[in-house]
């Protein structure tokens, strides 16, 4: 079975294989926001990218977060566990990969169903 590419904004950004969604990495787009800020952007992101392909955050298997310092996982974190239930809560990495680009604090990919 070969990819389905999700049309323009999110082309290439999300792709779908044999009922599963992946979805790219994902920053915000207003830098000047703190970590709390650029978490919320950031999943709002996501979120349209996950209904543009028939999905929704209660399908998510995984999620991989990038941050540029550790020391920001906690002002993620409460960020995160307001957004998804403790029930619906993916398996997740936290890692700081170091330099995410001009002041973005946090990128996210993600595996979801349909």
């Amino acid at each position: 079975m070969t990819n389905r590419y999700l049309p323009t904004p999110v082309l290439h950004r999300v792709v779908e294989k044999d009922g599963l969604v992946f979805v790219g990495g994902t920053a915000c787009d207003d830098t000047s926001l703190d970590i709390a800020g650029q978490t919320r952007q950031t999943i709002a992101k996501l979120e349209t990218y996950l209904e543009a392909a028939g999905s929704d955050k209660s399908k998510l298997l995984f999620a991989t977060i990038y941050l540029s310092d550790l020391s920001l996982k906690p002002g993620m974190s409460d960020v995160w566990a307001e957004w998804i239930p403790a029930e619906s809560l993916p398996a997740r990495a936290t890692i700081c990969p170091g330099d995410l680009g001009p002041g973005v604090l946090i990128e996210v990919t993600l595996i979801a169903y349909k």
